[in-house]
């Protein structure tokens, strides 16, 4: 790789890297309903001590939530159904799903209540000192085991939990980590000897992105200026380096999470390979009311319409194009073949060399014919995004489908040694075998696209040709692309449920 052809690919990058942020509002329609969008989703094998035998599944929801969101805060929809989908044979359709089911309940019907001159006035705020002792509002979910067809399999109620408020900030609730502890609960499953966990409530964000300066037309040149582009350590001119402080979710943001840990012996797969991914659904209809009340807002009713799926990070924001991304949305795995030329046939890579080839080459003096990959149909995107990597992570007679695969068989590495960038950094436990919440997605995510699989990946300190293109079809692909916000497992809670406590909205008292 010649430091010219780093500099074009940069230069270019530097121009159109707006299309890989995510803010987590990815289609149009989700953006009229975030209590129902997914954020990020992670699927690994459980890497706290003790354990290794369970695989944790956690689904984000309700994006960039401000610590200082009060005086509500991010209750979840008691009418919508989150989903957690698991596909033990590789034929794109479910085998389990968790489903949770949300209620919130007033207090007494009332919430706290004060006599003012002898009447019994409710107070506007959902809690008047710390939860466990004056908690008005209070919020509940009923965890679902479906075997077979998540609408018209066997049901099975695994039991009601609790979700802890919110941090409203450390005088409504000292000691927030030990208080949300208190709400990891277990659970049983029919055919398991060992017991699974599940947990639902904010979290703090650990999806790490360069949000505000990738939204200002890229301020920043996003190749990694610490990593050597060749053998004499010449770095790339102006390149961004790794800093918490380009990071503008992690640290500022929190986020829902519903997670949940289960056996390994619980999930019966054919292989030792399965396939999960997450969707929240509503009723089909909704008619506002115009005397709402708390326990009616507005009237629903029939069937669940799907409004949110996620797997794999990003897939909505830079694969699928505009006119289909509320579709994306709302289709199911099996009919993923309809938007696989969104693929095959990339068009953010080709629309960068069309725009910016001309002026890039100009100004370096150089005369690369194109910068996109040029490997038709793009089979590295294919095993990326369908139908996994074949050694790693695919199935056998695999229905390419999008949605996360894990390979079961893979032992889980502990925080300390994990590799941000997963399997590209030699670490076969991380993504995109699953991902964990130390995987630096966006990082992968840019290089995958411009051809990384195109080149030899270590695979246990060997340098492997994966077979799915050439080094010639990506002349970039080994180009250190990067945003400069990193994440790593070792910034990240090391036990269920992994992420973070939330930032509080207000700390002193």
């Amino acid at each position: 790789m010649s430091l010219k052809t780093a500099l074009l690919t940069g230069a270019a990058f530097a121009l159109g890297l707006t299309a890989y942020a995510s803010s987590h509002r990815e289609a149009p329609g989700i953006t009229e309903t975030p209590k129902v969008d997914g954020t990020d989703f992670y699927m690994f094998r459980s890497y706290e001590t003790g354990r290794e035998e369970y695989v944790t599944f956690i689904a984000n929801y309700q994006p960039i939530q401000a610590p200082v969101g009060g005086p509500n805060y991010f209750t979840m929809d008691p009418e919508a159904l989150y989903e957690i989908h698991i596909d033990l044979d590789a034929d794109a359709v479910e085998d389990l799903t968790f489903q949770f089911d949300f209620d919130n309940t007033l207090a007494n019907g009332t919430g706290v209540t004060l006599d003012i001159a002898g009447e019994t006035v409710p107070i506007p705020l959902r809690a008047a000192g710390h939860p466990d002792d004056a908690l008005g509002e209070s919020e509940s979910y009923e965890l679902y085991l479906v075997s077979g067809d998540r609408r018209t399999g066997s049901r099975t109620s695994l039991g009601t939990f609790g979700k802890p408020f919110d941090n409203a900030g450390t005088k409504t609730i000292p000691d927030y980590p030990s208080y949300a502890a208190s709400f990891i609960s277990e659970f049983s499953m029919d055919g398991c000897l060992a017991e699974g966990r599940v947990f639902a409530g904010q979290r703090a964000e650990a999806f790490a992105v360069n949000l505000g300066a990738i939204f200002d037309l890229v301020n920043f040149v996003p190749v990694d200026g610490d990593v050597p582009l060749d053998d004499n350590g010449t770095t790339f001119p102006g390149g961004i380096t790794q800093d918490r402080a380009n990071d503008d979710l992690v640290g500022k943001a929190n986020v829902t999470s519903l997670a949940i840990e289960v056996p390994i012996e619980c999930l019966n797969d054919d292989d030792g390979i399965i396939g999960a991914w997450t969707t929240a659904s509503l009723p089909q209809a909704t008619i506002q009311d115009p005397s709402p009340t708390y326990e009616q807002p507005e009237a629903v009713g029939g069937a669940y319409v799907q409004k949110s799926r996620l797997s794999a990070p990003l897939v909505n924001e830079v694969v699928i194009g505009l006119p289909d991304k509320n579709l994306f949305n709302a289709a199911h795995p099996t009919q993923d073949t309809a938007l696989a030329t969104y693929v095959t046939n990339p068009t953010l890579p080709a629309l960068l060399d069309i725009l910016f080839r001309d002026a890039v080459n100009g100004s370096l003096g150089t005369d690369i014919e194109n910068l996109a990959p040029q490997n038709y149909p793009r089979n590295d995107l294919v095993a990326a995004f369908l139908t996994g990597v074949d050694g790693l992570n695919q199935p056998v007679d695999v229905v390419a489908s999008e949605m996360m695969r894990l390979n079961l068989g893979i032992a889980p590495v502990p925080a300390a040694q994990q590799s941000t960038f997963g399997v590209a950094g030699d670490d076969l436990a991380g993504f995109p075998n699953g991902r964990r919440p130390g995987d630096d997605v966006v990082d992968v995510a840019l290089r995958v696209v411009m051809g990384r699989l195109c080149h030899p990946v270590p695979i246990n300190g060997v340098d492997t040709d994966l077979g799915l293109c050439t080094p010639e079809d990506a002349p970039v692909g080994t180009v250190p692309f990067t945003d400069g916000a990193p994440i790593s497992a070792t910034e990240l809670k090391t036990s269920f449920p992994y992420l973070n406590d939330p930032i509080p909205g207000a700390s002193g008292q």
